[in-house]
């Protein structure tokens, strides 16, 4: 049996594991990511990257990759619900918020469309870019022991046989919904691990629109007296789309499907296709009830699974990698306090359930909804139908598809390492996002006098922000920094509007991009508050200005 010794050892190599390793490679902290296949993704799976996504890929290089591999910049990201292709229109969600270049109001970055299929191989170019990243594939995890200083897990490399032993400081679980890691921690899962049995069935159209009347859409719904019956989503704007069938018979048998008669109904219309793949799935409402233990943490579907109403699952995957990277990473580099790490369930467990939650929400909502009838009928009866579902759905389904609030308006309230100033919470929203600089919360989106996001400034650091003509003495927190050797940079701001966005004269913003303290004069304890920031105290410093 080989040995080798690593920092941080990620089970699993799909896109939150790569995503891990990305930001680990960023930081220049070793890792090793070990992942039983061969990175072949053999079907579509994952498809939208919201904002907050977006801004995290930003950070570490791919956001161009991500927009240009995606679906094409001018594909429509609207969603339809209709009778079928070739009948009515209900109703239309258009999202000009979605696709594209360039950024909005709320984010230097918008949401895309890209599915894992291409997602995959950029986060795996850019992490083995990174001379600290070692990928292992077609290597499979067998085993792990953990004691105060570190994890020894056993590996096996499936073309050789030959076992290894890793000696890690840190052991991560990216690897999904039935992770060995989790089993062997002894970890439940709480929720319903099935509440609906579906089949997919990936088809090529080419040039579906020359043979409908509904209006060009990226997700189509089916509506028909006995509900939201089948669905039609694009997967890559040229031509590859997923055909969505719910029930237990279709999972059970999926060969039986007649693909054709299925797309008949969908479409309205016999139009030629070319099959690609089956694969059933199960839609799940679960979450872990712990983050790990010791040494050992569980990220993405490891630790949550949610159905995929919204486009939530891997999203917030990705934000577990965000929060847990600059963590290990002061960890490793001995800045990071003893606590730094506990905090990393305290603040995304809560997300997971707030997501999973909604998503289930989004889910029921749509399988519940009772359909009139005379839905698809050419008479008073069926127009008076569709307009009432129109209303309804209009209403009720914003919150499944526009979501800014969800993506960038989550806060680690009641974080230790986030220190309150006394501010009024905001309402936790869904569609509409509310920018906002309290603690905890995502800092807000501006545009610098050099065209740049201020998100651009953070990242590496813990980033001091200083507003103000005449700024006020920061000299007490940098030195305080100093001296925990944590990695602080000072950058001051004149202009007012930014000022009056994050509502203090010193905002202290974390490696992540999240608020950890802000005020109008530095606290009498500096020490106090670079101590609590970085995990190596267990109460906050007083509340200054």
């Amino acid at each position: 049996m080989r040995e080798a010794d690593v920092p941080v050892l990620i089970i699993g190599g799909g896109p939150v594991g790569l995503a891990l390793a990305v930001d680990l490679g960023w930081r220049g902290i070793a890792a090793r990511v070990v992942e039983q296949e061969d990175g072949t993704i053999d079907h579509p799976r994952a498809n939208a990257e919201n904002a907050r996504t977006m801004e995290f890929f930003r950070r570490w290089g791919v956001a161009d990759a991500v927009r240009t591999s995606g679906t094409p910049q001018d594909f429509t990201q609207a969603v339809v619900y209709a009778t079928n292709l070739c009948g009515y229109e209900i109703a239309r969600i258009d999202r000009p918020g979605h696709g594209g270049s360039g950024g909005t109001a709320i984010s230097p970055e918008r949401p895309q469309r890209c599915n894992q299929l291409w997602l995959d191989p950029i986060l795996r170019e850019r992490a083995s870019g990174f001379p600290s990243i070692d990928l292992r594939y077609r290597t499979r995890f067998e085993s792990f022991t953990q004691d105060a200083h570190g994890v020894d897990a056993v590996v096996r490399d499936l073309a050789t046989g030959v076992q290894e032993r890793v000696r890690a400081q840190y052991l991560i679980a990216c690897c999904g919904g039935r992770s060995p890691v989790r089993a062997a921690l002894g970890i439940e899962l709480q929720g319903s691990p099935a509440i609906e049995y579906n089949l997919n069935i990936f088809v090529r159209i080419d040039d579906l629109w020359a043979h409908t009347s509904v209006a060009e859409a990226a997700m189509y719904f089916m509506v028909a007296p006995e509900g939201i019956w089948r669905t039609l989503i694009d997967i890559d704007g040229r031509g590859l789309w997923r055909l969505g069938l719910r029930g237990k018979a279709y999972y059970d048998d999926p060969e039986s499907v007649d693909a054709a008669a299925m797309l008949r109904e969908v479409i309205g219309a016999d139009v030629p296709f070319e099959e690609f793949w089956r694969r059933g799935w199960v839609a799940r409402d679960l979450i872990a009830d712990r983050y790990g233990s010791g040494r050992v943490f569980l990220a993405g579907d490891a630790a949550h699974q949610n159905t995929p109403s919204g486009g939530f699952g891997m999203n917030t995957g990705i934000g577990d990698a965000a929060d847990l990277g600059w963590k290990l990473a002061a960890a490793v580099a001995g800045w990071g306090g003893p606590e730094l790490l506990a905090t990393y369930e305290i603040e995304r467990r809560p997300v997971a359930l707030r997501n999973v939650r909604q998503a289930t929400e989004n889910f029921v909502g749509d399988r519940k909804r009772q359909i009139d009838p005379a839905i698809a009928s050419a008479t008073p009866d069926g127009d008076r139908a569709r307009a009432e579902l129109r209303a309804k759905l209009v209403a009720s389904q914003s919150r499944q598809f526009l979501t800014d609030g969800t993506a960038l308006g989550y806060r680690y309230d009641g974080s230790p390492i986030c220190i309150p100033d006394g501010s009024q919470t905001l309402p936790d929203t869904i569609v509409e996002y509310h920018p906002n600089a309290l603690p905890g919360a995502r800092a807000p989106h501006a545009v610098l006098t050099d065209g740049r996001s201020i998100l651009d400034l953070f990242g590496r650091s813990f980033v001091l922000l200083t507003f103000g003509a005449d700024p006020v003495d920061a000299d007490r927190i940098g030195a305080a920094f100093r001296t925990a050797g944590v990695p602080l940079v000072v950058h001051a701001l004149a202009d007012p509007a930014i000022a009056a966005l994050y509502e203090r004269s010193l905002v202290l913003v974390r490696p992540d991009g999240h608020v950890a303290w802000r005020g109008d004069a530095a606290p009498a304890d500096a020490t106090a508050l670079a101590d609590t920031v970085r995990g190596a105290r267990a109460s906050h410093v007083e509340r200054a200005g």
